[in-house]
This record gives C-alpha cells, sequence and structure tokens, in this order.
C-alpha cells in the first residue's frame, strides 16, 4: 500500500491482515483534522475498500496525542454559510462511512482525544483508551462558541446515555481513560505497555459493545424531550442564549435532529457566523499565544520555596506541590501555617480523587521555618504583606543564600519592582510572578518585568508559569500592572453607582446580564472591602473613596471574609434582594472606565499590544469571553 500519496497518515498491515492506520500530521506537534488530513482518511478508505483488512485500527504516531480536534484556523476562514455547511458535511459525511464498513474498526487512543478527535474515534466500532495522565477525551467544541457537527451528538449518546453525553457536550468537560471505561464510552482501559497486543485482541474480538440500559435508551429517544428539557434550564442558569447560543444549539439538534447538524442548516449557518463563534475563536488563538511565552526557555523547575503562608502564598505553595513540584513553605511558625496546609489538603483531595495521590501531593508541601529550602530551589517566590521595608529585609537575606540561576520572583500586586530590587545585588534579576485569588481557579498569571530586567529570568518565569499549568502574561511594572489597574476604575464606578442611589443587586445585575461572571459589588465583597479601598488610593488617581465603601469599612465590614460587606453572607453566598429594573445604559457606564483604562495601558506599553490586554482582561478578571474582550467589544460597538 506504499504507492498511496500520503503525506500526514501511514498505512500499514500487519501479519495478521489487521490495518493501521497512523496519524502524524507533518510539521505539526499535534495531530488535527485539516481538510487535507480527512481527504488522505478517505483515500485509506478507498483502498481498504478494495483490499479489505481483517480489522483496521487506528492510531496516532505522536507522542503528544491521538488528535486534538480539526484545525482551528480552518474556522477562521467560514466566511460564508455555505462553507460553514460544507465543513459540517466533510466529516460528518466521512465518519459516517467509517461507521459503516464491513470489516471490524478500533481507535487506539493513547493522550487527548478532542472534539473532531473523539468523533473520530466515536465512528470506529471499538474505542481502546490507554491508561495514563494525558489521556483526556472530550468533546469541547461548546468552548469554541461551535457544535461537535461531525457525529458527536449522534455517537455519544449512544455510548454514554444523553444526560452524561449532553454533560460532556454543554460544559467542554474531559474524562480520562478510567472514567471513560467505567461510563461506556471506551471499551477497556490498558496501560501502555501492552496497549498495541490488547488492541488486536480487541479488535478481532467480535464482542457486541455494552448496550445501554432500557432507560437510557428510553431517554435517547422516546423521552428525549424530558432530558433536552432539563439540560436547558441547566444551561440557562449559567448561559443567555443571546451571549452563547451554541449549547442551546447542541439540544436542538440532538432533540430535534437526531444529532444531524445538517438536517438543520439554519442552525449551522447562524452559529458558524455568530459574533460569538468568532469572538471564542480569537480567545483560543490568544490562550495560545500566552502559551508560547512559557516556550522562550528551556527552564525547568523541580523545587520552590514560597515565603508567607497567608492566603496567596499558601495557595500558591499548594498549586505547585499539585503539579508535581517539591515546595518549601516558610512562615515565622507551624501554627501560622496551619489554615494554608489544611486548604492545600483539601485542594489534593478534590482535584486528585485518590487518595495515595493526594497522599503524595502533600508529601511534597515541606512547612520550612527556617528557609532550609532556598539554596535547592529553582523558584523563590516571596508572597508577604505589603510593606517595601519588610520584603527589602527579606529578598536582601534570600538573595546570597539562593543558586544562581534560581528565578527570584515577587507576588506584589500593588509595590513598583524598582523600589524593591534596590536592595539586591543583581537587581536585574528580580521578576514579578503575580497569582490571582483564588489560586486554584484563576489561570492568567501576570509576569511583570522592570526596566533592565534580565531578559533570562523574564523567560524562566514565563516557562515556570506554564509548568504548572497557568497562562503567563508579560507585563511591565506599573501601579496595579493589567488586571488590578483596570478593575479599579470598573469597581469604582459601581460603587458610585450605590452612592446615586442605585442598589448593590441591580449593579450586579447590570454586569451579570452584560455577561460577567460575577457582578463587580461581589466582586469587591469577595476581594474584601479593606482591600479594595486600599487599591483605590493606589490605583483610583487621587479620587475620593465612594461613600458607601468608607461607611462600612468603618463599622468593620469587610465583605465575605467578616460576613458581611454590601451583602450579608452565609455558608459563602451573599444574601441578595431583588434587583428590580435595571436601569437603561447602566452596564455601559459601568463598563466605560473599564475599557479607557485597558486602551490607556495599551498606549503606555504596560502591556504589549490590544490582544494581549483583551487576553489578560479575560483570563484575569473573567470579562465576558463571548466579547472577545473589552477592546474587542468597543471596537465592535463602534462598527455598529
Amino acid at each position: 500500500m506504499s504507492d498511496l500519496d500520503l503525506q500526514h497518515w501511514r498505512l500499514e498491515v500487519d501479519a495478521e491482515g489487521i490495518a493501521w492506520a497512523i496519524l502524524d500530521k507533518r510539521g505539526e506537534s499535534a495531530n488535527s483534522l485539516s481538510t487535507a488530513v480527512t481527504g488522505e482518511l478517505a483515500q485509506i478508505l478507498d483502498r481498504l475498500d478494495v483490499y479489505t483488512p481483517k480489522a483496521l485500527i487506528i492510531r496516532s504516531g505522536k507522542d503528544a496525542g491521538f488528535v486534538a480536534g480539526a484545525d482551528i484556523g480552518e474556522f477562521t476562514q467560514l466566511d460564508t454559510p455555505e462553507k460553514g455547511r460544507a465543513l459540517v458535511a466533510r466529516g460528518w459525511e466521512l465518519f459516517n462511512r467509517l461507521a459503516a464498513v464491513k470489516y471490524p474498526t478500533l481507535a487506539l487512543v493513547r493522550g487527548h482525544c478532542l472534539g473532531g478527535g473523539l468523533e473520530l474515534a466515536l465512528a470506529c466500532r471499538y474505542l481502546l483508551a490507554v491508561d495514563e495522565p494525558s489521556t483526556k477525551l472530550g468533546l469541547p467544541e461548546v468552548m469554541l462558541g461551535i457544535f461537535p457537527g461531525w457525529g458527536g451528538m449522534l455517537r455519544l449518546p449512544q455510548r454514554v446515555g444523553p444526560a452524561a453525553a449532553l454533560d460532556m457536550m454543554l460544559t467542554g468537560r474531559t474524562v480520562d481513560a478510567k472514567k471513560a471505561k467505567k461510563t461506556g464510552l471506551a471499551d477497556d482501559c490498558v496501560p501502555p505497555r501492552v496497549m498495541e497486543m490488547a488492541a488486536r485482541q480487541l479488535v478481532l474480538s467480535g464482542q457486541p459493545r455494552r448496550p445501554l440500559p432500557v432507560l437510557q435508551r428510553l431517554l435517547n429517544g422516546p423521552l428525549k424531550g424530558v432530558v433536552a428539557s432539563g439540560a436547558r434550564k441547566q444551561v440557562a442558569k449559567k448561559a443567555r442564549p443571546e451571549h452563547y447560543p451554541a449549547p442551546y444549539a447542541i439540544i436542538d439538534i440532538w432533540q430535534k435532529y437526531n444529532g444531524n447538524a445538517l438536517a438543520a442548516p439554519e442552525i449551522v449557518d447562524r452559529i458558524i457566523r455568530s459574533p460569538t463563534a468568532r469572538n471564542l475563536v480569537r480567545v483560543f488563538f490568544m490562550q495560545e499565544r500566552l502559551k508560547a511565552f512559557g516556550k522562550e526557555s528551556d527552564f525547568k523547575a523541580q523545587r520552590v520555596h514560597v515565603i508567607g503562608a497567608g492566603v496567596m502564598g499558601g495557595d500558591i505553595a499548594a498549586w505547585c506541590a499539585l503539579r508535581g513540584m517539591t515546595v518549601t513553605l516558610q512562615d515565622q511558625s507551624l501554627e501560622r501555617m496551619g489554615p494554608a496546609l489544611k486548604r492545600a489538603r483539601q485542594l489534593f483531595e478534590r482535584r486528585l480523587r485518590d487518595p495515595l495521590k493526594a497522599r503524595s501531593a502533600f508529601d511534597r508541601l515541606i512547612p520550612d521555618v527556617h528557609g532550609d529550602g532556598v539554596p535547592h530551589a529553582d523558584v523563590v517566590i516571596e508572597a508577604i504583606f505589603e510593606d517595601v521595608a519588610a520584603k527589602h529585609a527579606l529578598i536582601a537575606a534570600l538573595e546570597p543564600r539562593m543558586q544562581a540561576g534560581a528565578v527570584l520572583a515577587t507576588n506584589t500586586s500593588s509595590l513598583r519592582l524598582e523600589d524593591l530590587r534596590t536592595v539586591l545585588a543583581r537587581p536585574e534579576r528580580l521578576v514579578g510572578i503575580h497569582f490571582f485569588n483564588p489560586v486554584a481557579m484563576m489561570p492568567l498569571v501576570e509576569v511583570v518585568e522592570a526596566g533592565g530586567a534580565d531578559p533570562r529570568m523574564v523567560q524562566a518565569a514565563c516557562a515556570f508559569v506554564r509548568q504548572i499549568d497557568k497562562l503567563p502574561l508579560p507585563v511591565k511594572s506599573a501601579p496595579g500592572f493589567l488586571v488590578n489597574a483596570v478593575l479599579a476604575p470598573y469597581m469604582l464606578a459601581a460603587m458610585r453607582a450605590v452612592d446615586s442611589g442605585i442598589s448593590p443587586e441591580t449593579v450586579d445585575e447590570a454586569m451579570i446580564a452584560f455577561g460577567m461572571p460575577m457582578g463587580p459589588i461581589e466582586l469587591i465583597d469577595t476581594v474584601g472591602l479593606d482591600i479594595a479601598m486600599a487599591a483605590g488610593k493606589q490605583l483610583a488617581g487621587g479620587a475620593d473613596a465612594p461613600a458607601c465603601l468608607l461607611r462600612r469599612v468603618e463599622a468593620g465590614q469587610l465583605g465575605k471574609k467578616s460576613g458581611q460587606g454590601f451583602y450579608a453572607w452565609t455558608d459563602g453566598k451573599p444574601g441578595k434582594g431583588s434587583a428590580g429594573a435595571v436601569p437603561a445604559g447602566l452596564a455601559d457606564s459601568l463598563v466605560r472606565p473599564l475599557i479607557e483604562r485597558v486602551e490607556q495601558l495599551v498606549a503606555d506599553g504596560v502591556v504589549a499590544d490590544a490582544e494581549l490586554a483583551d487576553a489578560g482582561v479575560i483570563f484575569g478578571t473573567g470579562f465576558a469571553p463571548f466579547t472577545g474582550g473589552p477592546l474587542s467589544f468597543r471596537d465592535f460597538q463602534v462598527k455598529t
């Protein structure tokens, strides 16, 4: 079969008569299903129609995973309805053809198997998942504002039942190899050392697939309406159809058209041409750009030392331990570290869901009152209180004890690095690695560069941030950097609105309707009114503090942490009254100061360009992703 003109696939037949189609996309580190790749798969199926194999096994030729999905770059070229429908038809028809072949087929899935990659695997008779940490299976198209149109909406509910399938498709969640087997998504789950032998045995076994229980078959048939109604209610709690139409489209196509998007061309046209899809694809590429900052250095950390076991320092240390590093956490006494260690244990148990793995992570987090970990650390992060004199004393004492090539970082959120580094023999080595609270939830980390900083240290800091699975955003040293600097005028505008007589609930509802994950008043309560007061003094340009803020701080009402702020907090939730009618134009008036500050920060060079500014504000504040970011939203408003 060597006469086939294949650039991205290899087709081999072994001694047992099993054909192996091996995808190794040329010039790429990961496989994706471009037009060229799917075209070559069609050629392979043409050949196997003539020379029928005993079975076909599809696998990846890359270490990076099975298939990451469709080629996202091709989505940016869908400028007509015809092109959108043609893209859907290409995968739908090809995978239906694969599903209908007479010989048995198997997808050998090792590593990520996402989007179109999982739809390819679902079109095979068998799916064998390899049990290793990198194996993740899912249909995350909804995260791009689109839907799994190549058979996923048809076949996933048939494999795992409609409730589990809709949960995966509507949230973008992935499952590991063991859960894939447990749910019926995978026929089996095996370790890497036996995967090829197991694939041969399974594809030739003739065993039937595990049938869905009777109730699940009913829910996937006559009772579809019950499942669809429940799914719409759940989606409505988190996403408004005018902002995120894709999850509603997924439910409709599954319920009304049995997962065949081509039977609903008006839905295909609406989704693919929607501003949301365009903006979310842009956000995807912005995220990839942030990830690339971590590839500019081959720096790799194994040991991390964190000074300060408060909420930020303790949670930074816990996150690094969760990501596999040996971490020493320093504070004045073991007692002061107790709450941080308790939170770390809870994080490990919640994230790892395996007592042995959680214990292993906890063993990597070492209390270190005397700072014995400093000489061995590849990264040292100070996260003590915001006081220049205290930080001077600390970093001056740290520097002579550190390895020459180790990264010295501060987690300061408000102080200038130029002021902090004056006590260092090598001031150029100090960088900012600014995390956001809660550390485990927020994907962005600002990597702060002062004038004259050693670029190798900045690049190493970015590499470290990627190593712990966060998104590094390079910013210049300036008050508030990017994220806090844009939040300050936004929160100030929200409190000015309260001072004008608008209720906190109404202010929050205006911005939730705009698309924010949380209203600004609830955000202030969550951050802490005292912290908002301190940040405001530095970032509000000398403006007077809002009366509603002053009054509550003077009364000791500091927000969530004290149980009372703008709202009364019970069990971690704010008690809110009715929002009432939202005044016209309120959302625009609240978001305008944020946009203006972003524009200024780009003009001042604090962040390199508008795209990175949009990325930073989305991933650092949760600014409505469907808008593409504040500057993208501004441009759209100007056009319309």
